[in-house]
């Protein structure tokens, strides 16, 4: 199983330069690799990426989430989701 170079892009894309919110993946079964199903903006919301999840369809996906520490610091994580 392979890696579309977009694929790579797009991650990159979130986690150093901070275009995307999320991207979601899936398996090209013909080509045999995954590729980038759908990105969501910097401004789209956890509630925006869960809605374009498929119902019953696996999925692999990244999200960046946006907290605030309890000493007031702007923080960023990145989640890997298995859907």
């Amino acid at each position: 199983m392979g890696v579309a170079d977009h694929s790579k892009i797009a991650f990159v894309e979130l986690q150093r330069k901070k275009v995307h919110r999320y991207v979601i993946f899936k398996i090209d079964e013909k080509k045999k690799e995954v590729v980038v199903e759908k990105t969501g903006g910097p401004a789209e919301s956890y509630e925006d990426f869960t809605a374009s999840l498929p119902e019953n369809d696996c999925r692999y996906a990244v999200y960046d989430f946006d907290f605030v520490t309890s000493e007031n610091c702007q923080k960023s994580k990145i989640f890997f989701i298995a859907w």
